[in-house]
């Protein structure tokens, strides 16, 4: 555990000291978000982030390099974190180019498929699901590189989608970040297997390169992460929980020594996390595409009626959108982690607290604070935040 929490640490710090740095180079190539009508932000806003973030990364990546736990006990572990940057540096470099220049969706999905690509061409992929009664679904070659491609792509759009608000993709990642590294590491410790796995590397650096962009990030935003870094970040969280599944045999994980297998089989959840973990941006992106779709146009034309909008419509501020999006975000990660490693009472009760306290703080919390409420003195936020 100690190693990871080096790892969060180093990817958070390296990327907190190089966004600085991104923001100078967004400036002087005129990579800003100027203001638009559908934005929620009223002063153009340097991108690039993302490149702060590729750094964290990669900083964390030399140190697990040469960490004697990651290097020793599985050596295709810091080979396969390896593969992911590089898939990341590339779809970072398209994103990018996208922050400068602008490039139509059809190029972008063409730099995704390719940053996939790579992936799987490293035997990055699904390779098994197991079912709740033991029995193994083995997937071949072009069923792994199906699945993979579908989810990994779908994973960057949503996160890309999601994007719309002051530290909102950071936290709604971040979050999803620690809930699968917990997720991973307990799978090991309640099996009797080795700690050092792809995905735990992976899930601690993305959470610390996370962390330490949501301080430049936060409302007021200094720093937007564009493209480079949504799509990066939807890519390293997407490609954590593929590389768990080719990184023990189906056996490990159904004879290992603690018997994990729980009611929603930990097995399955590699292919499911990214889902469940994204669900708030994933349906986001579901109900952009038929709303648009419906209506005429593009589903990739941009409009101004995503979750984040909406959650300001009803009476929330900026900070506290984003702030019920993490809560959600958390809620879905977490529950579906407990859920599929636990049994019992006390966890099914303890995701109905979490459950009970997010939909009121979500749709009672604007009406305790609404404008002439008893309550409105203590809840309310400067009108100043609203836009």
């Amino acid at each position: 555990m100690r190693a990871y929490l080096l790892l969060f640490l180093v990817a958070g710090a390296v990327t907190y000291l190089l966004t600085v740095v991104a923001r100078e180079i967004a400036l002087r190539t005129g990579a800003v978000a100027r203001v638009r009508d559908r934005d929620v932000h009223d002063e153009p806003i340097p991108y690039l982030g993302g490149l702060a973030m590729l750094g964290g990364l990669g900083a964390a990546y030399l140190v697990a390099r040469h960490m004697p736990f990651l290097t020793e006990s599985q050596p295709f572990v810091v080979h396969d974190a390896g593969v992911v940057l590089i898939a990341g540096a590339l779809i970072c470099a398209v994103g990018v180019i996208d922050d400068i220049f602008e490039l139509d969706a059809l190029t972008k999905l063409g730099g995704q498929v390719l940053a996939v690509s790579v992936l799987i061409y490293f035997q990055i992929q699904y390779t098994f699901i197991t079912w709740s009664d033991g029995s193994v679904f083995t997937l071949d070659l072009a069923q792994g590189a199906l699945l993979t491609g579908i989810v990994v792509v779908a994973t960057i759009n949503a996160v890309n989608f999601v994007d719309g608000l002051d530290g909102l993709a950071a936290g709604v990642v971040g979050i999803g970040a620690v809930a699968f590294f917990l997720f991973s590491y307990e799978l090991t410790r309640a099996n009797g297997l080795s700690h050092a796995t792809t995905a735990a590397l992976l899930s601690a650096s993305l959470a610390g390169a996370c962390g330490g962009f949501l301080v430049h990030n936060w409302h007021p935003a200094r720093l937007f992460m564009g493209d480079s870094g949504s799509m990066l970040i939807g890519l390293v969280l997407s490609a954590s929980a593929v590389s768990l599944s080719g990184q023990f045999s189906s056996e490990q994980l159904t004879e290992g020594a603690g018997g994990a297998r729980a009611s929603l089989l930990p097995t399955l959840l590699p292919v499911l996390l990214p889902v469940t973990i994204l669900i708030v941006p994933f349906t986001d992106l579901v109900l952009a595409v038929v709303r648009r779709t419906r209506a005429g146009r593009s589903p990739f034309a941009p409009d101004k009626m995503h979750l984040h909008h909406r959650l300001l419509e009803i009476g929330h501020s900026q900070r506290r959108a984003v702030l019920i999006m993490w809560l959600w975000a958390a809620l879905i990660g977490f529950g579906s982690v407990l859920a599929s490693l636990y049994t019992g009472p006390w966890m099914w009760g303890g995701v109905a607290a979490m459950v009970v306290v997010t939909l009121a703080l979500t749709f009672l919390l604007p009406k305790v604070s609404a404008p002439g409420h008893p309550a409105q003195g203590a809840l309310a936020v400067n009108p100043s935040e609203r836009h």
